[in-house]
């Protein structure tokens, strides 16, 4: 049989139309770049269509490999564990129908470049001039239960802060781990500089993109002497769009190897040693599609990618592993115990 092939943007999906419709646009341009190829995209969860639709699409298209990617800045459980179960399970299903999954973009000078000019844009817009050593930066991540995808945050913010040469920098999270963005910007607050630069590492606008901004706005109103300055998330940057076409290439050259030496699924991580080993298994079946009820478009991990094809799985639930620090003073659970009181 002859190979044809089709490529697949694997996105987690949200409740916001406006990310869904961004994470649509994002997938046009993959089109265009990558004319040679359909191109299909879908969510886990929240959003039509779901992956398995476009995946039906492809096949209907006579497609039999698909090079798929995480539509995903970082390789936390969505990416390491709940999409390769959904691919692996359509795989499983139809015999002959190959799927090949590549890496996320992590931390690539191309997605650095981007971010820099997200900040740069802010930094222009700004009605005063204000010297980089008096200014501090705040990243903000998605937050994960995957301690290295976490880190990456805090590689991207230090490569930015010495980039710039800011003053000083800080990392924040915008859920699941700690420090939140609110806490975040108390701390920043009482360091004493003129400016501060927070920028949503995200690809798209969302409920989370939004938080962050409203949390920004109410650190304006009680710190009135410091400029705060919100840079906007990342969208369809042309870098960012190039990064992604450079991870669908690699799937061929078979260059799709993620972290595999600070995996917590395979290596013992510090105070993540419970999940070593832990079988992979998507706990989004029961909102898959559910959500905006959008269609854009009318509408277990038997891939070879040359890393991740250890077990994930999170038991025999629809639960992921309980994240081990949710308590933290300056994480979700207390946050919210401290809000309610």
């Amino acid at each position: 049989m002859m190979e044809k092939l089709g490529v697949m943007l694997c996105g987690h999906g949200s409740r916001d139309e406006n990310a869904i419709a961004e994470f649509a646009v994002l997938a046009g341009h993959l089109a265009r770049r990558l004319p040679e190829y359909p191109v299909e995209y879908g969510y886990l969860e929240f959003a039509k269509p779901i992956i398995r639709d476009g995946l039906d699409r492809l096949r209907a298209s006579a497609v039999n490999r698909v090079l798929a990617v995480p539509g995903m800045l970082f390789a936390a459980g969505h990416a390491k564990n709940d999409i390769p179960s959904v691919l692996n399970s359509y795989a499983a299903e139809h015999p002959g129908f190959r799927i090949d999954y590549g890496k996320d973009v992590g931390i690539d000078p191309k997605m650095l470049r981007a971010a820099a000019d997200r900040i740069e844009e802010a930094i222009a817009a700004a009605k005063e001039s204000v010297e980089p050593h008096e200014t501090l930066l705040i990243v903000v991540g998605r937050g994960a239960s995957d301690p290295d995808a976490n880190s990456n945050v805090s590689k991207l913010t230090r490569m930015l802060w010495e980039g710039f040469g800011f003053g000083w920098a800080e990392t924040a999270y915008s859920g699941v781990t700690f420090p939140l963005v609110s806490p975040a910007l108390e701390h920043a607050a009482r360091l004493g500089y003129r400016r501060i630069i927070i920028f949503p590492y995200f690809l798209f606008t969302g409920i989370l993109v939004q938080r962050i901004y409203e949390a920004v706005d109410k650190a304006a109103r009680l710190y009135p002497g410091i400029e705060f300055l919100k840079a906007p998330y990342l969208n369809d940057h042309p870098l960012v769009i190039d990064t992604f076409a450079e991870r669908i290439g690699q799937i061929l050259t078979g260059d799709t190897g993620m972290n595999c030496t600070l995996c917590k699924y395979r290596a013992q991580v510090l105070g993540f040693e419970a999940e070593v080993g832990l079988p992979q298994m998507s706990h989004h079946q029961h909102v898959e599609g559910i959500g905006t009820g959008l269609h854009p478009q009318d509408h277990h991990h038997h891939h070879r990618h040359g890393h991740h094809d250890h077990d994930h799985h999170h038991g025999d639930h629809p639960h992921h592993h309980p994240y081990p620090h949710a308590h933290h003073p300056h994480g979700p659970a207390s946050m919210n115990v401290k809000r309610k009181g």
